[in-house]
Parts: structure tokens; C-alpha cells; sequence
């Protein structure tokens, strides 16, 4: 069998191969003292809140669970319309927001829309290796440009125009970020976006951790910039829903048709089920304990990040969003005798029972030296996970 060349650059996601050797750890001191804890694992510890999945189970047994339109049911895009006004202050039409199958068909559907083969994207290195993906689906090259902890992870304006060329198409950014958690400043982010209008390309941003943003400077929306912009969305992290498989699009007035006939004919729609449930994440009840859930995201960040730094596990910018860490192992590494992240995090969990993630899938700008630990677990697991690094790192 021939495998086409486009399924051949996909990378490995190295990431599960640590998560399936931790799950093969877990099953073997699961009835010790030290069971296995995961801050691998990039997802909520809370579930739908009750409303959502009263919502939900209403549906079904209402039998509400035929086809939708391609661009989701007409009244999710309002809620999520008015939701851009009331959070972030910003003027989103329903019109403009698409209803997709998760963030992740949200971003095939605009990478399948805008790039052409041969097309490069300018992505920051690190960033979540999926996205880079999605853009080599679409027969594009995905550009990854080296940052730093000066920068916030991020790319800047500047890097942009140093690393344009005749065949960039445009960027791929995620503010807060996968896997440091840190944000791009607003003014750089339009200084960015006026470098890729300048040069006729698009300006793609993902946006799934934006509801989950600690810090008012960067805790805005990109599209209130342009509404040029294109923004990917999701109901899995701060809406608590990963596995109900419900994501959103923004894209401006003269893609929408676009978009909608590529829905048509890959998705048909999103969840007619996970749609309706959604209409309950925006009642008052529901909103509350979201906004109850980010302040203890928030409140696990304040102890984890401070407490690895004491350990030498140095996060060299505190994550503004999202629910990760990006340490330096470096000098923790040296203590147990082994070099660089992949090996750290092997030892890590074969003694300490810790499953965290090394930095290899997320790119190639020093990330041998990064792991990512995930603070989506409770306080009392992240505060056992701290004890078991102070016993083996001294």
C-alpha cells in the first residue's frame, strides 16, 4: 500500500509514547502509596458544570439529534457573540463565528480555505506541534521561528519581517500559548498583524486558552483588532467540554461562505447534542463556575511555578494563561545524572511516579531543555507532585 507523501510529514506525537509508558507505570504502583500522578495530560480536571449537562441530556431524550446546519445551530453563535461583548468588549456578529467539530476543525477548515501548496506559515517555536500539522495537511510548510523567554515564547513583529519571504502566506499564533502558557502583548500583536497585512497574508490566531487568561494586559481577544483577523476557539478549556468535540471559527465577512461549503462537505456539522448542551455554558449559573474554576487554575499556577523555581526547575516567564508550566530542567537534570527533557522525564516517572511531558514534540529552539508540567490537576496532587521532585532532586 502506498502511503501519500502528505500523511508522511505528519511527525510522531512523541508526547504519547510517554503517555503510554506512564500508563504502563500507573497500572504497576496503582495500589502503592505513591500512585501515579499525570501532569502530562493537557485537560481539565473539572467536567461540563450541571446545567450543561442537563442541557445535553435534554437533547437527547428530546430527540434534538439530526443534522444541523454546516455553520452551527443559529442561536450558539449568538451566545457566542454576545459572550466576545460582555467578556472582552468586543463586537463579534454571529454572522462571522462558525461552529466546528473542536478547535481542531476549526483549524483545518482555515488552513484548507487559505493555504495554497508550497505556501509557508510563520509559527513560534516552541508551539503546539497539531497546529504545525494542520497547516501540512493543507500541502503548506509551517515556518517554525526560534524564541525566547525575552520575547515570551512569542514572535514578534520583527521576526516577522526578518523571516517573510516571497512564499509566506501568513501566521499561525496561539496567545496563551501550549505549551509556556504566555501571551502576546497587545501592542506587539498588532505590530504583527499590521507586518502581515502590509504583505497581503492572514493573520490566524488560536484562542482556545484566552477564557483562561490570569492577567488583564493580555487577557484580550485579537479580533479586536480587525476583523480581518481569523480566530480559533474551543469549549474544551475554559468550558470544561474536551471530549463533547466543540470548537468555534471567526473569520472575516468574505470567507464565511468558504468556510461553510468546506463544512458541508467534510463535517456535514458539529454535535447536534454538544451544540445544544453549549447553549447552557452562557446562563449566569454556569458562567460563575467557570469564572470559580479560573480562579483556581489561577490559584494552582501561584503555588506550582514558584515551588518548581525552588526546586531549579526554572520557569523563566510565569505563565499569564492556560494551565501550563515551561521549566528549564537543565540543572535537575544534572542532578539525577541524565541530559536533556526526554530522559529527565523518564527518570522523573520511574522515580518520583510523575508523568510530565518533554518539550521534543513542541519544536526545536532549545526545547531538549524544557519539560511541560500541566497544572490541570488538583491542588493537593500538584502539591504531592512537588513532594516527590523535593525527594529525588535534594
Amino acid at each position: 500500500m502506498k502511503i501519500a507523501q502528505r500523511a508522511q510529514r505528519i511527525e510522531p506525537f512523541y508526547v504519547m509514547e510517554v503517555a503510554k509508558a506512564a500508563a504502563e507505570r500507573a497500572a504497576l504502583v496503582a495500589h502503592t502509596d505513591a500512585p501515579m500522578i499525570f501532569l502530562n495530560i493537557g485537560e481539565p480536571d473539572f467536567t461540563a458544570p450541571p446545567l450543561v449537562q442537563e442541557a445535553a441530556a435534554r437533547a437527547v431524550h428530546d430527540g434534538v439529534t439530526q443534522y444541523t446546519p454546516a455553520l452551527g445551530i443559529p442561536e450558539l453563535r449568538e451566545r457566542i457573540s454576545a459572550w466576545y461583548s460582555t467578556r472582552f468588549g468586543v463586537n463579534v456578529p454571529a454572522r462571522r463565528i462558525v461552529i466546528t467539530a473542536g478547535a481542531s476543525a476549526a483549524l483545518q477548515l482555515a488552513c484548507l480555505a487559505l493555504i495554497e501548496a508550497g505556501d509557508e506559515v510563520l509559527m513560534p517555536d516552541p508551539s503546539y506541534p497539531c497546529n504545525r500539522h494542520f497547516v501540512s495537511a493543507a500541502e503548506g510548510r509551517a515556518v517554525l521561528v526560534p524564541t525566547t523567554a525575552a520575547e515570551r515564547f512569542q514572535l514578534s513583529a520583527e521576526q516577522v519581517r526578518a523571516n517573510w519571504t516571497a512564499q509566506t502566506r501568513g501566521v499561525l499564533l496561539a496567545s496563551p500559548s501550549n505549551p509556556t502558557g504566555t501571551s502576546i502583548h497587545p501592542d506587539e500583536l498588532r505590530a504583527i498583524h499590521n507586518e502581515v497585512s502590509q504583505r497581503g497574508g492572514t493573520t490566524l490566531i488560536d484562542e482556545i486558552y484566552l477564557g483562561l487568561s490570569y492577567d488583564e494586559q493580555f487577557g484580550q481577544s485579537a479580533l479586536g483588532l480587525d476583523d480581518q483577523i481569523i480566530s480559533i476557539n474551543s469549549f474544551s478549556k475554559y468550558f470544561n467540554m474536551t471530549g463533547w468535540r466543540l470548537g468555534w471559527l471567526v473569520v472575516p465577512d468574505a470567507l464565511v461562505p468558504v468556510v461553510e461549503r468546506l463544512a458541508q462537505n467534510l463535517f456535514i456539522c458539529a454535535s447536534t447534542v454538544a451544540q445544544h448542551a453549549a447553549l447552557a455554558c452562557f446562563e449566569a449559573e454556569s458562567m460563575a463556575e467557570y469564572e470559580r474554576r479560573r480562579a483556581e487554575f489561577k490559584a494552582r499556577r501561584d503555588y506550582f511555578v514558584p515551588a518548581l523555581n525552588a526546586l531549579g526547575l526554572n520557569v523563566p516567564v510565569m505563565p499569564d494563561g492556560a494551565f501550563y508550566a515551561w521549566a528549564d530542567c537543565t540543572q535537575a537534570a544534572n542532578k539525577l545524572g541524565v541530559k536533556g527533557s526526554w530522559d529527565f522525564a523518564f527518570e522523573v516517572m520511574n522515580k518520583a511516579n510523575l508523568a510530565i511531558t518533554p518539550g521534543r514534540d513542541f519544536g526545536h529552539a532549545n526545547t531538549s531543555r524544557f519539560v511541560r508540567f500541566s497544572t490541570a490537576r488538583s491542588l493537593p496532587e500538584l502539591q504531592a507532585a512537588i513532594g516527590r521532585l523535593q525527594k529525588i532532586l535534594g
